[in-house]
């Protein structure tokens, strides 16, 4: 940045600063949280959630990525690469979220029901290096052991116990993730299981989820090491009319068994939103966690970007006090346009809405509502609106070193050139 726009921003920043002391809200002391604050950011938006199991693996389980913009990560080397090129244009240190079919097991075929922590070595050494944590996620899609529509509920006794292994796996991934980097991994379970046409047995496929599940979570693991999350959803493409892992049925096992519940904001029906939610669910469990999308008429993870439900969202994190008990990661994938550039858009919203959320006078708002005075209330919100928290959004980034404004764009559109355009 030049030294005429630098001062520039500083003095922006200073009048700023002075225009939230008048409600109290200390800027600095709000960078300072902000910067604690690490999103897991889904490496599956870098290569189409494919992954490196085969390279004929073709993507199954109610998922669809539409696009073929050039560029995308062929090898663990490439993802890798262009997740660093995304962390160094976002401010403040963040974490990663990985699935099971990111593994690297060289030139041998490792089925998952035999995945283990050595087949993810290169990942925790790089997470290392950069001083990150790791997510995980078992893959129970994208198999043909899933092309029937079924995982951990499904009927035969045998295949059901190839998923239920896999998922084991995985719990010890995460311990180990955990152990490896200091920082607890949350693995994180989502099926794809149900039906196209309405079922006759809807109690069926559930109760052997729920005692496949408690097969999976029998072994203890420490949360100092792992986190266990469960995520629901609402329907998918080939399973429209019933999902086993319902909101209702995931919520009652995570509160029964002392889980995480995952609210992913594109799996519920079109009109639903997780921000209402959240203050419910925490009031059972002790944490949970947040795949943040963007659901445009059904659940096709668009890329987030700074709407009314991310505010939302953002809000009610803070005005609860709910930063420490809410792990947040992003799931969207869209092939249209720069992978690189999508990672930054979506996580650079995430933390702006959190900027805003904290920029907010919440004891003084929380005093009108029950003061019932709710014309202040809303008086007070609507001239919020208009501050200047885009001036201290850019002095924080200054701060961390990364791009101010869309300066970013121009770090993306030169990596494309110098390395993304050259993968053919």
């Amino acid at each position: 940045m030049k030294m005429k726009s630098r001062e520039n921003l500083i003095k922006g920043y200073e009048l700023a600063k002075e225009l939230y002391m008048r409600w109290g809200i200390n800027t600095d002391q709000v960078i300072e949280e902000l910067s604690q604050v690490s999103i897991s950011i889904h490496c599956w938006q870098g290569d189409d959630v494919l992954g490196f199991e085969s390279p004929d693996t073709a993507l199954t389980g109610g998922i669809q990525v539409t696009g073929n913009y050039p560029g995308k990560a062929r090898t663990p080397e490439e993802l890798r690469e262009d997740i660093k090129m995304a962390y160094s244009l976002i401010p403040s240190k963040h974490r990663l979220n990985l699935h099971a079919i990111y593994a690297e097991t060289g030139d041998v075929r490792v089925e998952r029901n035999s995945i283990r922590p050595e087949h993810f070595k290169n990942w925790v050494e790089w997470a290392k290096k950069l001083g990150i944590g790791l997510d995980f996620n078992p893959t129970c899609f994208s198999h043909p052991l899933s092309d029937d529509g079924f995982t951990l509920s499904h009927p035969d006794d045998e295949t059901r116990q190839f998923w239920i292994d896999h998922c084991k796996a995985s719990r010890k991934i995460g311990e180990y993730f955990g152990k490896e980097l200091g920082t607890p991994c949350v693995t994180n379970f989502w099926i794809p299981d149900g039906f196209k046409d309405i079922p006759i047995d809807r109690l069926g496929p559930r109760q052997r989820l729920k005692e496949a599940l408690d097969e999976i979570f029998e072994e203890a693991i420490s949360p100092e090491y792992n986190l266990d999350a469960v995520e629901s959803k609402v329907f998918g493409i080939g399973t429209e009319s019933y999902t086993v892992g319902s909101h209702e049925f995931y919520m009652g096992y995570a509160i029964q068994n002392k889980k995480l519940l995952c609210l992913d904001a594109g799996h519920f029906h079109p009109t639903e939103v997780i921000s209402n939610k959240i203050s419910s669910i925490l009031t059972f469990v002790d944490k949970i966690l947040l795949h943040v999308s963007r659901p445009v008429r059904w659940d096709s993870d668009h890329i987030v970007i700074l709407d009314d439900e991310l505010q939302a969202i953002a809000q009610e994190i803070v005005r609860g006090n709910f930063l420490d008990k809410t792990h947040i990661g992003l799931d969207f994938f869209d092939a249209t346009i720069n992978r690189v550039a999508a990672w930054v858009i979506g996580t650079r919203n995430m933390l702006k809405a959190l900027l805003m959320a904290m920029l907010e006078p919440t004891k003084k708002l929380k005093a009108l509502e029950l003061e019932k005075d709710y014309t202040s209330r809303l008086a007070l919100l609507e001239e919020l609106k208009s501050y200047p928290w885009g001036t201290v959004w850019n002095y924080y980034c200054m701060k961390q070193g990364v791009p101010v404004g869309e300066e970013w764009l121009n770090h993306v559109k030169e990596y494309e050139k110098k390395v993304l355009a050259k993968r053919g």
